[in-house]
């Protein structure tokens, strides 16, 4: 049987994936993505984002959805709390909607994406195992249910642990020291009204300097609650997560000197914790221009969270990449020659503001250090 083939094959429907393929579409440029989930509503996307003026919102201006996208901003997201391990609060901001970073529910955006583009844009189920070169540009991907294709123009929007990766670079993500757990709250204003509380109405943070507690308000009404602390590296290995009781105990050992509205959080959380290593690929990754294939998002410069950049920055990587090929029609290369000449820069800069930020956050007087940061943001607005 002949291997189908593709002018251009995306390898992930993430957010930079589905925004590279919905700016190719409005510029009359089809493409085909590959997910390896086998439906939109297999898993449930969850969290809260705050999409930037400079990098988020310029992706979905170009995508043509700046319109859908006031739709589902969460009113009063953009509000802030700040405080101490002994529940002091060290920082209040409300919202009022001139904060310049609104906050939406990242399963929402992704439908905005997906509802944009024709229903035969992605082929679901499509694991990507390995991708090889065939000379002259082309590559062939394979599949884990053994499928191939080839194409002309090969992106790799594929995460953290990219298959596509290697074909352009060695580098591979690294542990940086913090180890989160996630938890949720439901339906919390009911349930657990004095954790919604605690926690407000949009962002919470909550430092010591070794271990953290951030939050948000969810669109949904519950709450999302993530526990970091600095850990080796096989920290979480040691806890049985398919024992919640157990699990949040050991945890909470990590709490005993915070005040119990913080343990609340903990011992209060619905249904199981899920726990998250933070990796990040070395901050100014870039690569030699490689024919026929590149990347972005997260296979390009995945960086700690704590700069808020991952997915503004894979929506606008996928807007940028796509505008470099409709401005070069025929001329793969020089479009993303263009494309990667304004990415390493950025993404350079980006990772190392999400570097000092963890330093920062799990470092030496975190909450005092980040009042007078959040002060200078105000003072250069």
């Amino acid at each position: 049987m002949r291997t189908p083939h593709h002018p251009i094959a995306i390898i992930g429907a993430g957010l930079g994936g589905l925004a590279l393929a919905r700016v190719l579409h409005t510029r009359g440029i089809e493409a085909a993505v590959f997910e390896r989930e086998a439906g939109r509503h297999v898993r449930t996307q969850g969290g809260m984002l705050d999409i930037h003026e400079d990098s988020g919102r310029l992706a979905l201006r170009a995508a043509g959805l700046d319109e859908p996208f006031r739709a589902i901003i969460h009113p009063g997201g953009e509000a802030l709390r700040l405080l101490d391990r002994d529940a002091n609060v060290a920082l209040q901001e409300a919202d009022d909607t001139t904060g310049g970073r609104p906050e939406v529910d990242r399963g929402q955006l992704r439908d905005l994406f997906l509802d944009a583009l024709p229903d035969d844009a992605i082929r679901w189920g499509a694991q990507a195992t390995e991708a090889r070169p065939l000379g002259e540009g082309r590559h062939e991907v394979t599949f884990a249910d053994g499928r191939t294709i080839t194409t002309d123009l090969l992106v790799g929007a594929d995460g953290a642990w990219s298959r596509i990766r290697p074909l352009v670079s060695a580098a591979h993500p690294a542990y940086t020291g913090i180890s989160f757990v996630e938890a949720d709250l439901l339906d919390a204003d009911t349930r657990h009204p004095g954790s919604a509380d605690l926690i407000g109405g949009g962002f919470f943070i909550a430092l010591d300097g070794e271990r953290g507690i951030l939050a948000h308000r969810e669109t949904d009404g519950s709450l999302h609650v993530y526990a970091g602390l600095r850990a080796e590296e096989d920290y979480l290995d040691s806890i049985d997560f398919t024992d919640t009781a157990a699990a949040k105990a050991a945890l909470l050992t990590h709490f005993a000197g915070w005040h119990d509205r913080f343990h609340t959080l903990l011992t209060d959380a619905d249904g199981a914790l899920v726990p998250r290593r933070v990796n990040a690929l070395p901050v100014g990754h870039r690569w030699d221009r490689v024919p026929g294939v590149t990347l972005l998002g997260d296979a390009a410069h995945l960086m700690s969270p704590f700069a808020g950049e991952g997915a503004n920055l894979a929506m606008l990587d996928g807007a940028e990449l796509a505008q470099a090929i409709a401005a070069h029609p025929g001329d793969t290369e020089t479009a993303l020659a263009a494309y990667e000449q304004a990415l390493f820069p950025r993404s350079e800069d980006s990772a190392a503001e999400s570097a000092a930020s963890l330093e920062l956050m799990f470092g030496p007087d975190p909450v005092t250090r980040l009042v007078d940061r959040f002060a200078s943001f105000r003072q250069e607005a």
